[in-house]
């Protein structure tokens, strides 16, 4: 099971989007081979605040603006790591991969390996991802699965402020390329609520959460619930509405996807012996299916049953009832649940 990575008592909370921040500044402070660059990222801070404040303090020169070509500014990113400095890039929705899919599936991610590890790409790649607000089927995906597919990008998914802090130090850091995927719905912003729980206590000093290190966000006996991102939330609410009627869930969040932390996950399902993945990807070649083929991988014995929440096959849709319909919900986890039971 995941250790606690701070045990220092924490009196102050911080949104995971100043979390996030926080973590920037900091590195930024004692590296000056780091900048942020990205859409909207310096006057405005960011369309999800992920950038707010920054500007006043470091300037044009390691705030930057760009245009809206995501073709140009990773490539330009993917360079300026290769020449030893720490660029954080920002797509500013995770859908817009498309336009820039040589930079990040072929360049980022393979240009160590192709060079026969003579470069290496210490570049972070920010994008916002996540529905649940009405903003369409090029606006509302997350797509985590598309990217730990590829080999050479390490991914990772906060859910609460703590994680999104010493997830984005760690993140900088590393000298190999990595996806910090942060759900909209989690970053605490004025117009797009978040739910109870991302904003928490967060220590003012810097600390790192180490990549294929799960944490298990609720303990319990009867049913494993993996997830990760909005979905961590959506399952402690489940859990705990299941608790009264005396079923009691377990809740992993993985935190990262590249690495995959399989061993907290089967050392729970091995207590539970029943099994819930969630997720906010595609159903279909995706998250869901490779945690559950790790864990069978593991110890098949272990499991008694399985069950698989995504979205289905289908582009997401604009209408409000259509989207509430394919995004899984906290129904939707407790039916799961139950049908293990």
């Amino acid at each position: 099971m995941a250790q606690k990575e701070h045990s220092k008592v924490i009196e102050r909370e911080l949104t995971m989007s100043r979390a996030m921040v926080e973590a920037i500044a900091h590195e930024m402070r004692e590296n000056e081979e780091v900048f942020y660059m990205g859409e909207d990222v310096a006057d405005y801070g960011g369309i999800f605040d992920s950038t707010q404040g920054l500007l006043d303090e470091f300037g044009y020169d390691r705030i930057m603006d760009v245009p809206i070509s995501e073709t140009a500014y990773l490539g330009a990113a993917v360079g300026a790591a290769q020449e030893g400095m720490r660029p954080i890039a920002e797509l500013m929705f995770v859908d817009f991969f498309g336009v820039a899919m040589d930079q990040i599936y072929n360049q980022m991610a393979k240009n160590t390996y192709m060079s026969g590890g003579n470069v290496s790409v210490p570049l972070v790649l920010t994008a916002a991802v996540g529905g649940t607000y009405n903003d369409a089927a090029q606006h509302s995906q997350t797509l985590y699965g598309t990217f730990a597919h590829v080999p050479g990008l390490k991914v990772v998914v906060p859910s609460t402020a703590y994680d999104a802090k010493g997830l984005m130090h760690n993140a900088i850091r590393d000298d190999d390329p990595v996806m910090y995927m942060f759900h909209k719905r989690l970053m605490g912003i004025g117009w797009l609520p978040a739910p109870d729980g991302p904003k928490t206590p967060v220590p003012e000093e810097d600390y790192t959460i180490p990549f294929g290190s799960a944490d298990v966000k609720r303990e319990g006996d009867d049913v494993t619930i993996v997830t990760l991102g909005l979905h961590v939330h959506r399952a402690l609410e489940a859990a705990e509405s299941l608790a009264d009627d005396g079923v009691s869930a377990e809740v992993v969040d993985l935190r990262s996807l590249v690495p995959l932390d399989t061993d907290t996950v089967v050392e729970s399902v091995e207590k539970t012996g029943n099994l819930v993945v969630v997720d906010e990807d595609y159903r279909s070649f995706g998250v869901t299916g490779e945690i559950v083929a790790s864990v069978a991988e593991e110890n098949l014995g272990a499991l008694d049953n399985v069950e698989r929440l995504a979205i289905p096959d289908v582009p997401i849709p604009y209408s409000r009832p259509l989207e509430n319909e394919v995004v899984p919900d906290v129904a939707d986890i407790e039916a799961a649940v139950e049908r293990t039971q």
